[in-house]
Order: C-alpha cells, then sequence, then structure tokens
C-alpha cells in the first residue's frame, strides 16, 4: 500500500517519470544569459559613444593640419615679395601632408606652394562653420566610403582675418581614423568585459544564487513534503528574495501542517470505520433491549423510556452517518418546520446538568418560533455549542462562590430567519482557538479536544444557507450565533403543491 502511493505520488509530481528537472548550468542559464546582454548592452553604448569620438577626432586631425600649414604659411609670406625654391615648398607640403597652400589676405589669395595640382576637387571644408551633425556625417562618410578622394580645407588663422587653404587626399585621415576605430573597438570589448564580468559575480551573488537556492528547497520539499528537515532555510536579511524565501518556509510550514492533518483525519476515518461496526451492533441490542421498557408497568420507568429511545435511534443515526463526513460531507437537510423551543428542550434534557454543579441553563426561546431546518442536524448544532459550553464551566474554578456559571439559550425570528444565540459565563476562548476556530484539530478550545465539533456544526448550517460565528461580548464567555433563513419555495413548486 505505502509503496502504491509513493509511486502514484513521485508519477503525479513528475509525470514523464524522469525525476526533478537539473539545474541548468551557471553560464547557460539566467546568469549566462545575463553576461551576454550586459556585454550587447555596453557595446551598443560604445557605439553610440563611438559616432560623435570619431567625428572630433576627424576635426582635430584637420584643425593640427590647417594649424601646422598656418605656421608654415606665415613663414613664407612673411619672404614676400621671394619665392620659396621648389624643394623648400615640396618639404613644406610633405611635412603638411597636402598637395597645396594657399593664404587668403585682404581680400586676395597667394599660392604659397604646390605639387601635383589635382583637376578636380571632391569635397569641402569649413572648419570655422561646421555643425555636428554635418561633422558627424562627413566622418562617417570618410571611415566608409573614403580613400583617394580629393578635399579642400580651409579655416581662419588664429584670431586674424587671414584664411588658410589646403588641398589634399583623404588617404592619411581615413587610415587615422581606422587606426582610432580599432582602438576604440579593443576599449570598447574591454570595457564591456569587465562590466559584464563584475555585473554577473553581482547579480549571482545577490539573485542567481539565492533563486538556485529556493529552486532546489523546492525540488528537495516536493520529493518528501513530511520531512521537517527539507523545509528551507530562510535568512533574516531585508531583500527581495529573503522574504521570498521567507514566505517560502511559512508556506511549507503550513503544508506540512497540513499534511498532519489529513493524516490525523485518515488514520481518524480508519478508527471510526471499524469501531462503527462494533457499535452499531451494540447500539443494535441496547435498542432492543429498551423496547421492552416501555412494557414495563413503573411509572418513572415509562417516563424515562421514551427519551432513552429517542437517545438510543439518535445514536444509531449518528453511526450510520458519521463515515458519509469521513468520506464525502454530511447528507442533505431533510427541512420542514419544527417548534425550536422543544428541540432546546430536548438539548437540555440530554444534558442532564446536575443541579448540585452550580451551572444554570438558562431556556429563552418563545414557544411560537419555528424554524425551517433537519431537526437532527440543528439538534447536533446546538447541542454541541451547549456541551462545549457546559465543559467550559465544569473545568471553571469552582473555588470562586461568587461567579455566576450560566449558560443561556435565547432565539427568536426577524423576517424569514431565524436566529439562535448560545451564551455562557465561562473564562471564554484562548487567543489560539479563536485564530482556528473553525480548523480540524486547531480550533479546540480545551486540552484534548479535536476541534471537529465546530467543524461539523459549520458544515451543518452552511449545508441550511445559515451563518454561525463567534460574537463578541462586553464580559468574560463565549457567545455564538447561529442564524438560519427559512428554505425559499420555486414558483413552480409552490404551483405543484397548490
Amino acid at each position: 500500500m505505502d509503496d502504491e502511493a509513493k509511486t502514484s505520488g513521485h508519477s503525479e509530481a513528475w509525470p514523464d517519470g524522469a525525476g526533478p528537472e537539473p539545474m541548468p548550468r551557471l553560464f547557460r542559464g539566467l546568469s549566462g544569459r545575463l553576461l551576454w546582454l550586459t556585454m550587447i548592452f555596453v557595446m551598443m553604448a560604445e557605439i553610440l559613444i563611438f559616432v560623435p569620438s570619431v567625428a572630433g577626432m576627424r576635426m582635430n586631425w584637420l584643425r593640427d593640419r590647417l594649424d601646422t600649414a598656418a605656421a608654415a604659411g606665415i613663414v613664407i609670406d612673411g619672404l614676400q615679395p621671394a619665392e620659396l625654391p621648389r624643394a623648400v615648398q615640396d618639404d613644406t607640403l610633405l611635412a603638411t601632408g597636402t598637395k597645396v597652400i594657399a593664404l587668403r589676405k585682404d581680400g586676395t589669395s597667394r599660392l604659397l606652394a604646390a605639387a601635383d595640382l589635382p583637376p578636380q576637387v571632391d569635397d569641402q571644408y569649413d572648419l570655422a562653420h561646421t555643425p555636428l551633425l554635418a561633422s558627424t556625417r562627413d566622418a562617417l562618410d570618410t571611415l566608409f566610403f573614403g580613400g583617394g578622394k580629393v578635399m579642400r580645407v580651409f579655416g581662419p588663422v588664429g584670431e586674424s582675418d587671414m584664411i588658410i587653404e589646403l588641398v589634399m587626399t583623404d588617404d592619411a585621415l581615413r587610415k587615422e581614423m581606422l587606426k582610432y576605430s580599432k582602438m576604440m573597438l579593443l576599449l570598447s570589448l574591454l570595457i564591456s568585459l569587465i562590466t559584464a564580468v563584475l555585473i554577473f559575480v553581482a547579480i549571482n551573488r545577490m539573485m542567481i544564487l539565492p533563486i538556485r537556492r529556493l529552486t532546489l528547497s523546492m525540488q528537495t520539499f516536493s520529493e518528501q513534503p513530511d520531512d521537517p528537515a527539507r523545509i528551507f532555510a530562510a535568512d533574516k536579511s531585508r531583500g527581495e528574495l529573503a522574504v521570498a524565501g521567507r514566505h517560502l518556509s511559512a508556506m511549507q510550514r503550513e503544508l506540512q501542517r497540513t499534511l498532519r492533518q489529513q493524516k490525523n483525519l485518515v488514520d481518524l476515518g480508519l478508527a471510526v470505520s471499524k469501531i462503527n461496526h462494533d457499535m452499531r451492533n451494540i447500539l443494535a441490542s441496547a435498542q432492543l433491549m429498551s423496547d421492552r421498557l416501555t412494557d414495563v408497568d413503573d411509572p418513572m420507568v415509562r417516563s424515562f423510556a421514551p427519551k432513552l429511545l429517542r437517545t438510543i435511534d439518535r445514536a444509531v443515526g449518528y453511526t450510520t452517518e458519521v463515515l458519509a463526513y469521513g468520506q464525502a460531507s454530511e447528507a442533505e437537510p431533510r427541512r420542514r418546520r419544527i417548534r425550536l423551543a422543544e428541540l432546546c428542550q430536548e438539548v437540555r434534557e440530554i444534558l442532564a446538568i446536575d443541579p448540585e454543579s452550580g451551572i444554570e441553563f438558562v431556556e429563552q426561546v418563545p414557544p411560537d418560533v419555528e424554524i425551517d431546518c433537519d431537526g437532527e442536524q440543528i439538534f447536533r448544532v446546538i447541542h454541541n455549542l451547549c456541551r462545549n459550553a457546559f465543559q467550559a464551566l465544569l473545568a471553571f474554578d469552582a473555588s470562586e462562590t461568587a461567579v455566576v456559571r450560566r449558560i443561556t439559550l435565547t432565539a427568536h425570528r426577524v423576517g424569514s430567519v431565524v436566529s439562535i444565540t448560545v451564551d455562557d459565563t465561562g473564562p471564554g476562548m484562548p487567543r489560539k482557538a479563536r485564530e482556528n476556530l473553525f480548523s480540524a484539530f486547531r480550533g479546540s478550545a480545551r486540552s484534548g479536544g479535536t476541534g471537529l465539533g465546530l467543524v461539523i456544526a459549520r458544515e451543518l448550517v452552511i449545508a441550511h444557507g445559515g451563518t454561525i460565528g463567534l460574537v463578541e461580548k462586553p464580559g468574560p464567555g463565549t457567545q455564538f450565533r447561529i442564524e438560519i433563513p427559512d428554505c425559499p419555495v420555486s414558483l413552480d413548486d409552490y404551483r405543484a403543491r397548490a
């Protein structure tokens, strides 16, 4: 039996029968994806930084060439009207990396040095008036499509009104830009790798490892949920995952308590099923012997015999219905109108409170109050509440003679609802019993109790469409209120009866 249960539980938890799914490897799980995403995002950020930086690098390179040519041009201009020898011009052009150097001054332009004049100029750049977007566009054009193009670059010489002009190819510029791009690429890769590793280590410590602990705890707990050693050991930090761990630990403890309660219910049902068979036989024999008491001529025996017979009949009915509670639920109420005062009087007689106990039983139920209910089921509810009150008063400290020990049973009708109140002057319910009022094995107010009585009472009242609850009262003691509405009659049933 146990082996079958274990096998069944394993197949339900893991339908494919392969056992719990293993955790992914470190770099193939969430942390690995985070590592790659971090590198990609850092590279994207570096690209956004690279575009304006390469445009700035291009402008600085051109300004350096322009400044160098301007210094040489001022020297050459100071030698007027003499003309530089050809060798000096070639050295000047080689030093500046240009083909033509011209100086514009006082509205006139003078060619300072020239060699291999190009037939045409492909692009012109005014370094004094170059917008950022235009500079970025020109830089990308030179980087991706440059090489072999002739460009004319001009700009002012310092703070003067002179303008220096250069004509050169973009080969040297593109070479420097490619070198700069490679350096930026390597630097970006290094930055992204370092950033990703740091984030990887931090996230693994703060998130991935705690998540793996939570997942592993769920897996091990699901394999054997009744083992207390498999409950997740949560820490006391303030992080979100620490809070989730504490909730998981509390949930696992609550689940273990629920499993223990279910086991208790299973054991109780098995014990009741064993006792029920023999109990019915004993009660049946007692019922046969009690039937003969009606033939006895003793007046006292005749007065007690009907009550004894009703009690035995009720006990037999309980034994036949007790297994239904363990297997499914209580039977549907067989409702009819009864006088509530007679039912409460029967509860009082069954309790049989000894006058010497000092406990009073006050019954304040008007004789004209009728209730639409299953008499046996409501009797069980009221009898259970009154018996609990009686046992609480018996356990109350009897040495205090001034303490009034009383059970008050009242009822009244408001419209189509009958309200029944069971009140006592006992010590009241403990806090734990209040918190688990209608929970089996947890809602008992006395030591050794199971709390099943209130659970059964609540189920019976709900089956009638009513409510039952604990009422707060200013003084000591416990007060329960039951409200039972009349059973509504559908129009079709009314017409059928009419």
